[in-house]
């Protein structure tokens, strides 16, 4: 079998991107691939980053092929274009998963604890976000800037430190808290997933990650918004 021309796998590649935004997002087959892509901005962290050029591939892919039959190209993209968007079908069409990136040593907290004993927790294990469970059920993440920020309010409205430290709990704390500063996925979740829900909700603090994304199973990895810089690298190089 002979080798693919730059015009063919180019047009596989525009061709699998159009299928798969449309079959994922279940939109319209008769709309124009342009407005497909500005349809997906808001969906797709992929799209949205190379939104620009997908609209671009749309217009080159009309010059590539002549009114729009595939066997007849009129003329070869070069090499460097095909790369890239075999490169973005690939992103879109099966992206990294959050679970090989993502801290897997998860520390967790009973909700009964005091907030002595979590910021202790924080402070010893270096993490930010202490997932808090009421015996199974997940029911918040504990999180080192909230629980400042509510100690020091404590203090501003007249109330002792200790009174503080000993004698709230941490579900106490979390049951003013909006759920909006944590989601459960499941270890199915994708980089590009994650990075479109911080980017979505920007007072996404974490993802928990379950095996099939309920509160009330045990914790397999933990993604932050920290770890959005290493996403990003790693979909630039995949």
């Amino acid at each position: 079998m002979s080798e693919k021309s730059n015009a063919e796998r180019f047009i596989d590649s525009f061709n699998t991107i159009d299928y798969t935004l449309r079959a994922r997002y279940g939109l319209n087959r008769s709309m124009g691939f342009s407005d497909l892509i500005r349809k997906c901005v808001s969906l797709n962290y992929v799209v949205r980053k190379y939104e620009d050029d997908l609209i671009d591939y749309s217009r080159l892919r009309n010059a590539i092929v002549h009114q729009g039959n595939k066997d007849y190209i009129i003329a070869e993209p070069h090499t460097r274009i095909v790369e890239h968007i075999e490169k973005i079908e690939k992103l879109i069409n099966t992206p990294p998963k959050c679970i090989d990136i993502c801290r897997r040593d998860i520390v967790t907290i009973d909700a009964g604890a005091s907030m002595e004993k979590v910021i202790k927790l924080i402070a010893s294990s270096k993490y930010s976000n202490i997932p808090v469970y009421n015996g199974d059920m997940l029911i918040g993440v504990a999180n080192g800037q909230k629980i400042l920020d509510s100690f020091g309010m404590h203090l501003l409205s007249g109330g002792k430190s200790k009174t503080f430290l000993e004698n709230v709990k941490i579900e106490d704390m979390l049951s003013k808290i909006q759920s909006a500063y944590y989601e459960v996925a499941s270890i199915e979740l994708t980089m590009e997933e994650a990075l479109n829900k911080f980017h979505a909700n920007p007072k996404l603090l974490a993802i928990l990650l379950t095996k099939t994304g309920e509160q009330d199973e045990k914790p397999l990895g933990i993604v932050t918004g920290a770890d959005a810089i290493e996403m990003n690298k790693i979909l630039d190089n995949y």
